[in-house]
């Protein structure tokens, strides 16, 4: 049973998500404790390529309180930690075929490590977000005539 510390839930109305990766975090110390909070916002973030690697960017960890002058700076890149393999495939999707690398959740898994969800994913036009939008519009009305009548 894996614990949620933040999740981007505009992701999927913002994106086609075509594929999910659990990726590792290189964090330190205080960003950790920070985590154990609770507190983390990874509703702006995204992932890059630098050089041969992936790093999140703008995930928003605050300053864990009772840290001194040795505290994280808040917006830093981390390093996403990813078998080569799935590297060498999320680059070159995000390289050949323009695809986003964006973070869903960011959890807890069994053994007490955080980890991040990433999904490739394809941008959505501004039409899908309508047709996205009135799709749970009609979800939401039908539930609504179905638990009136029946």
């Amino acid at each position: 049973m894996s614990k949620l510390i933040a999740e981007n839930r505009r992701a999927r109305f913002d994106y086609f998500l075509e594929e999910t990766f659990e990726a590792g975090l290189a964090l330190t110390g205080t960003e950790v404790k920070s985590l154990r909070n609770g507190r983390a916002n990874i509703a702006e973030s995204y992932a890059a390529v630098e050089g041969r690697d992936i790093y999140l960017i703008n995930a928003d960890i605050p300053p864990y309180a009772q840290a001194n002058r040795f505290n994280h700076e808040p917006r830093r890149h981390r390093k996403l930690l990813l078998h080569r393999k799935q590297l060498d495939s999320l680059i070159g999707a995000v390289q050949r075929e323009g695809r986003t690398l964006i973070p869903t959740k960011l959890y807890w898994n069994d053994k007490g490590l955080a980890k991040l969800e990433l999904a490739l994913a394809k941008g959505k036009k501004l039409h899908d977000k309508r047709e996205t939008s009135a799709e749970r519009d009609w979800q939401r009305d039908k539930a609504r005539l179905l638990r009136d009548k029946g």
